[in-house]
């Protein structure tokens, strides 16, 4: 076998495995180890995956290989503790449990149907997605960490995880460069860092031949280098906070491997490092909640490796950065979550992270990234106390689209009240022809106008024509542009502030000159006015295909009396433990009919993060212009407010 390759201590570390403090963070998932030793495992079956060629459904069967991961990391976790006869027994038959599935691939991602017509795994051609590189990286670390154990206990075991691993990882990843997510005909997204970070972690110590080894590392390093290439300069991901954690932090996690391997990044890549590893504390509302756009949620449902971003933040010297992770340091449970990856739990229990001291988060008062055009604002900056605001410009065919050009999210007191709707459950329709029919990607059920009858349409050409942000209310470009090296953050003064975006690119409407929409933050009155002004050149003034509308997607609770409605949301409190407010919502009652629409959630992943509904506010207007102006205008209510509900 070969030597220990992964930059984590292995069983025989006594000291720290059998520490109190690993044992204290790991006490739930030691006690739920304990617990399923020795009932059935978790199983995923034909039928489970042949269901995404038949209906569309592929969460039955990922959720079954999400379990059986989980559960081995458990049992490998109770192993390090205690590496007693049953416990490496438990994670024995996991292993092998691995080993023995058809295919480690998800069914949403295996070409077995298009290339074979068949809907149950090709064994002899397998496909390398993000399943099959997440089983290898755990099988990996499982071997590394456990590795003389193994041997003592189960000979033969490590011989059979590197017969599988090469065949389904190791040698498709060198033998066959067209997969798309290398960035052939396709850009390069998420996947390629996802992937590549496990391929590697899987080659580091489960390839015995030193030169395929270094051949293989040569590889992923060149691909890591052409996504931090793929990244623009300013640090901004078009995907948003949620897939940030599983583009960006994977190729962060990939670099510290591939350091570990002797291989550094260029300067040019620890660039646009230091750009991006601002980003989470950018979009940052308060507590557990960030600004969200594409396919992202408001609110994490799983605790996210802060000890990457931390040894990077501390490596680029970006203090503010190190202060955000820091604050997770803080929390209960904020060493390790038991939902984490192995590779991630091990990272979370190990290195400097695990001393690091708490800090507060810097909540920055001003963020903006002109190459997604998105721009964050909160009233109070080094507070999640007041309201924040946020803005979308770019265009509607980004990774993980959804039809948002010109979107607005308000937050009060670090909770986001007027929202995205965020992520849905995957299945088949979501990336298929059908994606655009899914309402929680359409443009109605976002906060942009429905024009004259007509929705934003899908498509790169569907695009912001301009994106301005500024300070004080002034006119003109956005002044960090290209300016600010560590990501478009800037914790600047509480002074008013402006964004500006043109929409009307975004919409398939004829003779539509300009839909400028225009988002001022008054700090002093906590308020947040958004004012759209339009002109249609006039030959376009003949019959709309249908009213005017503008539509705000409202959480919790909702009240609406002529000109007025008002939102309450704050299903865990506030961040800082104040009384929760409620923001209310005014417009002029002359000029639109207001409607509320209620949505019922019964996609588990919404629910988590908004509860059982959310609410769209639609205003209607009753005329439709050549030219004009509408102005709805929010501020938090109640007691210590400007306005009294």
């Amino acid at each position: 076998m070969t030597a220990p390759s992964l930059p984590a201590p292995d069983v025989t570390a006594r000291s720290l495995w059998a520490g109190p403090s690993v044992a204290g963070a790991l006490a739930p998932a030691l006690a739920a180890a304990d617990a399923e030793r020795g009932t059935p495992w978790p199983q995923p079956l034909a039928s489970q995956y042949a269901r995404f060629f038949r209906d569309g459904v592929r969460t039955v069967y990922e959720a079954q290989v999400a379990a059986r991961q989980a559960r081995l990391t458990r049992a490998t976790l109770a192993a390090l503790v205690d590496p007693s006869d049953e416990r490496v027994d438990e994670v024995v038959d996991g292993v092998l449990l691995l080993c023995e599935q058809s295919s480690w691939c998800w069914a949403a991602h295996d070409d077995t149907f298009d290339r074979f017509g068949r809907i149950t795994p090709t064994v002899t051609e397998p496909y390398l997605d993000l399943g099959a590189g997440e089983v290898a990286a755990q099988l990996g670390w499982v071997d590394h960490l456990l590795g003389p154990a193994l041997d003592e206990r189960a000979p033969g075991v490590r011989w059979r995880v590197r017969q599988e691993a090469q065949a389904r990882v190791l040698r498709p990843f060198t033998e066959r460069r067209d997969w798309w997510w290398l960035g052939v005909d396709h850009p390069i997204m998420n996947w390629s860092p996802w992937i590549q970070g496990n391929v590697l972690a899987a080659n580091l110590v489960l390839e015995e031949d030193p030169d395929r080894r270094r051949a293989t590392s040569a590889l992923v390093a060149e691909g890591i280098a052409a996504y931090w290439a793929s990244l623009p300069d300013d640090g901004g991901v078009d995907e948003g906070y949620h897939y940030w954690w599983q583009g960006a932090a994977r190729a962060l996690e990939a670099q510290d491997l591939l350091a570990f391997a002797g291989i550094e990044p260029a300067p040019e890549a620890l660039a646009r490092i230091r750009a991006t590893v601002a980003f989470p504390h950018a979009m940052h509302l308060g507590g557990d909640w960030y600004v969200n756009v594409a396919d992202g949620a408001a609110r994490p449902l799983a605790t996210w490796p802060w000890n990457v971003v931390h040894a990077w933040a501390l490596r680029v010297g970006d203090e503010a950065a190190a202060r955000h992770t820091a604050s997770y340091r803080g929390r209960p449970g904020g060493l390790f979550d038991e939902r984490a990856s192995l590779p991630r739990a091990v990272g979370l229990l190990t290195g400097s992270w695990a001393d690091a001291p708490a800090a507060a988060p810097p909540l920055v008062g001003r963020s903006v990234f002109p190459s997604t055009g998105v721009a964050v604002a909160r009233s109070a900056p080094g507070s999640a106390r007041g309201v924040a605001v946020s803005v979308k410009g770019g265009h509607n065919d980004e990774n993980h689209n959804h039809v948002d050009v010109g979107s607005v999210i308000v937050a009060l007191d670090g909770v986001p009240v007027v929202v995205d709707a965020g992520k849905p459950t995957y299945r088949a329709g979501t990336f298929g022809p059908d994606r655009y029919d899914l309402w929680v990607v359409r443009g109605d059920w976002h906060n942009v106008p429905r024009v004259r009858g007509v929705e934003q349409a899908p498509g790169p050409e569907f695009a912001a024509r301009a994106f301005e942000v500024s300070d004080d209310g002034a006119d003109g470009a956005d002044e960090t542009d290209g300016a600010d090296r560590t990501g478009g953050t800037d914790a600047g003064p509480a002074a008013g502030w402006r964004a500006r975006v043109d929409l009307a690119g975004a919409y398939p409407v004829g003779g539509l000159e300009h839909w400028w929409r225009d988002v001022r933050l008054d700090p002093g009155a906590e308020t947040v006015t958004v004012e759209d002004s339009w002109e249609f050149a006039p030959a376009a003034s003949g019959d709309p295909a249908g009213p005017t509308a503008w539509h705000w997607l409202l959480a919790g609770d909702v009240t609406l009396t002529p000109g007025r409605a008002v939102v309450g949301f704050a299903p865990d409190g506030t961040p800082d433990g104040s009384t929760p407010r409620t923001l209310a919502l005014t417009w002029d009652v002359a000029d639109v009919d207001a409607e509320l629409d209620v949505r019922a959630l019964d996609d588990p992943e919404l629910s988590a993060v908004w509860g059982e509904h959310l609410t769209r506010l639609r205003l209607t207007a009753r005329a439709e212009a050549q030219s004009g102006a509408f102005r709805v205008t929010m501020r938090p209510t109640g007691s210590g407010s400007q306005e009294v509900a």
